[in-house]
């Protein structure tokens, strides 16, 4: 599979093995993903250029980097589609170039797009999936993931009927079946509309609150700071920065206090008028906001 590219591998929802991992005792006290050292070139292009990090077992671990910094990369190598060139890369407390297989067998890999069969409705591409990894009860299977992302009532719709939100939440169950210990999602709510988006966080918090470890890249900085337990920044192929949102924080100099008034903004106008969650502030109330002193 390597060299496969990462959208079209995220149809197989990374792998469709029927070998059935148990969590062994002491296993958690290990990380989930362990990255020492990766490098990658292609050709005169340096991609990584040595990353370090590791992930804690039923945490969120956001990526987060611009366009071109390595992170689908990064990707693409723990989750055995791609050699690296130099370091070494544990998931599961698997060797993801010398234990492929087994590595393979225990994650879930969602790429940019939601690999989604059109023609099929919700449930018969949850069935088709289940089949593939081997389930006993292929529909029971697809009926409990349903219900978990709030689809049951368009189960038999045509995915083609699906708005983006709900394309992208089937994608996640998809990736849930045969419960994997870690899932890799790569930039899961580009292209999304605010609600959407709104959706597919929730989807995400509900993996995390289940043990699920989730590995997350984004270009988001809203996203990375509204999910993830830890962050880790990556800039030219490099970790420049790795931890908690408070952490990262602590970075800047303490900052001054002041009330302003704040404007909703245009998602805030949005996400009100079409329902959602996000509280709107108005134009008369004071809120804290931080100043720079520099």
């Amino acid at each position: 599979m390597f060299g496969l590219d990462l959208d079209a591998a995220s149809t197989l929802h990374a792998g469709v093995m029927s070998i059935d991992l148990q969590r062994t005792p002491g296993r958690s006290r290990e990380p989930a993903i362990q990255v020492r050292g990766l490098h990658k070139s292609f050709q005169e292009l340096r991609v990584l250029r040595g990353v370090d990090f590791d992930v804690a077992p039923g945490s969120v671990f956001a990526l987060l980097g611009s366009n071109g910094a390595g992170k689908t990369t990064v990707v693409r190598i723990l989750s055995t589609l791609l050699r690296p060139d130099a370091g070494a890369a544990t998931v599961n407390g698997f060797d993801v170039a010398a234990q492929a297989g087994k590595v393979r067998a225990s994650i879930s890999l969602t790429g940019q797009f939601a690999a989604v069969d059109e023609i099929l409705s919700g449930r018969e591409n949850l069935v088709l999936v289940a089949r593939l990894r081997r389930q006993r009860e292929p529909g029971r299977v697809a009926d409990d993931l349903l219900a978990r992302i709030a689809l049951t009532d368009a189960a038999n719709r045509r995915v083609a009927t699906y708005s983006g939100g709900m394309r992208r939440r089937l994608d996640l169950a998809m990736s849930l079946v045969g419960k994997p210990l870690v899932i890799f999602l790569d930039e899961p709510t580009t292209g999304l509309d605010p609600q959407a988006r709104l959706e597919v966080w929730q989807a995400v918090r509900e993996l995390a609150g289940q043990g699920t470890t989730v590995l997350l890249t984004t270009q988001y900085l809203d996203e990375a700071e509204q999910l993830a337990d830890r962050i880790a920044v990556l800039h030219e192929g490099r970790v420049i920065a790795n931890g908690t949102l408070a952490e990262l924080r602590r970075l800047f100099p303490p900052a001054t206090v002041e009330y302003v008034e704040k404007q909703p903004s245009l998602e805030d106008i949005f996400l009100a008028i079409v329902g959602g969650d996000t509280a709107v502030p108005t134009a008369s109330t004071p809120v804290r906001a931080a100043k720079d002193p520099r």
